[in-house]
């Protein structure tokens, strides 16, 4: 069943989605496995927590707003991050997401390692605090469900200086029906 969910791929969050762990969010498949679950990172959900508070070495590389994004509720005292990486070799330190060719570029770096190996490579770089994750099957069921629209990523959604209007934005460049949803209101019982 080709149901697009592959790394790589965002998925929003549909009007319906009452979680408040996820409610309005936009989150980029890093890792997809048939049998082993699929793991993801809210991209518009910044913190007031500065990178350099929790990870000074990164301080520098890190892409405004320069804060910590909380990536998903599992995990919340675990850091990940995101580095858009030019051209076409793979520096130490950095892995490629393997999936949707709009992000071949953008790949998940290895936080033990110093950051001079990446320093001249990095153009961009995100943290992120926890990640979302799903056991085998359950993202499709809730993609089933209505809970999720899966949509193509560009390679710059995870690093947006604006992540509070990536939700609408994202919505409204589908298209459609989807472009529409994107003016649903925040709260409709105030139409």
């Amino acid at each position: 069943m080709d149901d697009g969910i592959i790394a790589g791929r965002l998925l929003v969050a549909t009007p319906k989605l009452a979680d408040p762990n996820f409610r309005r969010t936009v989150v980029l498949l890093v890792e997809h496995e048939e049998e082993g679950g699929t793991l993801g990172v809210v991209l518009n959900r910044p913190t007031e927590v500065p990178v350099e508070q929790v990870l000074p070495p990164w301080s520098e590389l890190v892409t405004g707003p320069s804060v910590v994004f909380q990536g998903g509720p599992v995990a919340l005292d675990s850091a990940l991050a995101l580095a858009h990486i030019p051209g076409t070799d793979e520096p130490l330190g950095w892995r490629a997401l393997n999936g949707s060719p709009a992000v071949a570029r953008v790949g998940l770096v290895d936080l033990d390692a110093p950051p001079e190996l990446l320093a001249t490579e990095v153009t961009k770089l995100r943290v992120f605090a926890g990640y979302a994750g799903w056991g085998v099957g359950q993202l499709r069921s809730e993609v089933e469900e209505g809970a999720w629209y899966v949509v193509p990523a560009e390679s710059g959604d995870a690093f947006r200086d604006d992540p509070g209007r990536l939700w609408q934005d994202v919505l409204r460049r589908q298209g459609g029906d989807l472009a529409f949803v994107a003016t649903f209101p925040e709260d409709p019982s105030l139409n």
